[in-house]
């Protein structure tokens, strides 16, 4: 629109002094335009925010007294647009229209309407490399799939699909050295991870209570839920430890004698029955922290939703 060069975007140092509420809503890039510092507050192309809660939120990143901050969104219908005009809120829509009153630009093309979301959910093997990537390699650019999928017991074909779904949700890139495939990531580790956020699901299939007498000696099993939350926060343990297992230890289990209870107790054992394997990060008495995420992101329990945010100070990166 400005007949300039495209201004390269990196992500904006100060992000992390946000409040977590404001990190959680955008994800932020800065960039020079037209000689002018700007910053970036990006929402997911999946999520679509009340208008009132986007001007609120941007006077509160305006605070710390940094560049302007602009909206940017993949699409506004012509009310949206009125209405953050009306409210002088800067908001761009990349190759679509500009408005930056700060610097005295209106430029607009069409009206573009919203697309449907058509992300599809990840499939649990594919869900689990690219957690098993996020934890075990943050600072890595290029990393071999192979190499993480081999001690999961993925087969090739399996392996061959999660590049696949990896590379179409763009959250990585297939490279090939030699003989070697590599998968590169053009983003941080946080920002992959809050791209990811929609596609991905709760690891919890089904929660059983076993009888403990019953259980197998010597298990490996790792906590899970409220228990590994605690471990990480300032949560209260729960009374009764959580453990969580796949479905396959679960049935070779009971072929050994493990039995269900039929109700809690505290003669029992409450597991957890994931969709993929809970030891993603080695040498670790816990789950990892974005599985365990992405296990209680539901709650409605405001202790359960402040431990979550500790738990974010938990993560390599």
């Amino acid at each position: 629109m400005l007949g300039i060069p495209t201004p390269k975007e990196k992500p904006w140092a100060q992000a992390g002094a946000l409040p977590y509420f404001l990190q959680d809503a955008f994800q932020f890039a800065e960039l020079e335009l037209l000689g002018h510092p700007i910053v970036l507050a990006i929402t997911p192309s999946s999520e679509k925010q009340a208008l009132g809660d986007i001007r609120a939120r941007l006077d509160k990143v305006r605070a710390q007294g940094e560049p302007p901050v602009v909206f940017v969104t993949d699409a506004l219908a012509s009310y949206e647009r009125k209405r953050l005009i009306e409210q002088r809120v800067p908001f761009i829509v990349p190759g679509n229209q500009l408005y930056l009153p700060d610097l005295g630009l209106d430029l607009r093309e069409h009206f573009r309407q919203r697309a449907p979301t058509t992300g599809t959910a990840l499939s649990p093997s594919t869900q689990a490399i690219l957690i098993a990537a996020l934890m075990n390699e943050p600072l890595a650019t290029d990393w071999q799939p192979a190499r993480l999928a081999s001690p999961m017991g993925y087969t090739p074909m399996t392996l061959s699909r999660a590049v696949r779904e990896l590379n179409a949700a763009g959250l990585a890139a297939t490279r090939k050295l030699g003989r070697s495939q590599y998968l590169h990531r053009e983003l941080p580790p946080r920002d992959i991870w809050e791209m990811a956020r929609p596609l991905l699901r709760s690891p919890v299939r089904r929660t059983v209570w076993a009888m403990s007498d019953t259980l197998p000696a010597g298990r490996q099993w790792r906590l899970a839920g409220l228990s590994a939350l605690a471990r990480d926060s300032m949560l209260t343990e729960p009374r009764q430890p959580v453990y969580a297992t796949t479905f396959a230890e679960w049935r070779e289990a009971t072929r050994a004698g493990a039995r269900e209870a039929p109700e809690p107790s505290d003669a029992a054992q409450e597991l957890e029955l994931w969709i993929y394997d809970p030891a993603l990060v080695p040498g670790r008495a816990t789950v990892d922290p974005l599985s365990l995420t992405l296990s209680l992101q539901h709650s409605t329990d405001e202790r359960v939703l402040q431990a979550l945010d500790e738990l974010k100070g938990q993560l390599p990166w």
